[in-house]
């Protein structure tokens, strides 16, 4: 069992990639918290866990809000005695929207769950991986935040900035023992499609220049893998970077 022992907070985990790693790391021996904005969803996941022998509680909490973060990492500690692992996984896209049309409140949103949210998760598990000097970070970035063709504004800039946390985190405490790395997902078989309504034309014909590109979707159990790889020992020399996941779609 690769994380026989670990403890893992695993966020947006109700379904999806999240539910895909939270299961996975369970099946690996690793404790898992599965927090959901859905408390039915984060139910729903930990009794598949529990059902196969494995370990794992329920936390709600919406990311974009500081107590939500605040609860979930004191709840993991009070359940578990620890942190071992932090998934930001939960996030949602926008609606395509360009520059021009997108809104503050729409942009305020997207930046709050997507890029906010695990900043303050990162800020709070910090002092628990300091104090033992060991501790891994996986942010859940996108092949939209390495190209600016792949979502609308909002969107694109947040995982941008996914990826600029990430490799800051990584190098300012690497010397820590503390590593974070992201996973840049290209289309994967999931339900973030849904935080998309009411698209806007313009961005979403600009974005699907790219589509007929695409090899193939992914499924979420594909991107758990590597996620499973990046938690473990396997992958202790890799810090601060991102990792693409996407068949070949981005080498084009």
């Amino acid at each position: 069992m690769r994380l026989a022992g670990k403890v893992a907070i695993v966020t947006g985990a109700g379904s999806g990639m999240g539910r895909s790693i939270a299961t996975l790391y369970a099946k690996e021996g690793a404790k898992v918290v599965v927090s959901d904005i859905n408390i039915e969803s984060a139910n729903a996941t930990v009794n598949q866990i529990t059902s196969t022998g494995g370990v794992a509680i329920a936390v709600v909490a919406n990311v974009a809000k500081e107590e939500d973060i605040q609860n979930l990492v004191d709840t993991t500690v009070n359940a578990y005695g620890t942190l071992d692992i932090l998934v930001n996984n939960a996030g949602i896209m926008d609606n395509f929207e360009p520059v021009a049309d997108i809104v503050d409140e729409k942009w305020e949103r997207v930046f709050a769950i997507n890029t906010t949210g695990p900043m303050r998760a990162i800020r709070k598990a910090l002092p628990i991986f300091l104090e033992k000097e060991s501790g891994v970070i996986i942010n859940i970035a996108s092949v939209g935040g390495l190209f600016g063709s792949r979502a609308g504004a909002a969107y694109t800039a947040s995982k941008h900035a996914v990826v600029g946390l990430t490799k800051n985190v990584g190098f300012h405490y690497a010397i820590k023992g503390i590593r974070c790395n992201a996973i840049a997902p290209g289309a994967v078989k999931i339900n973030i499609g849904n935080t998309i309504n009411q698209p806007n034309e313009f961005g979403m014909q600009r974005s699907a220049i790219g589509q007929g590109i695409n090899p193939k979707a992914g499924e979420p159990e594909e991107i758990a893998a590597v996620a499973l790889f990046l938690a473990s020992e396997e992958s202790s020399f890799i810090n601060g970077t991102v990792v693409t996941a996407d068949g070949a779609w981005t080498a084009y």
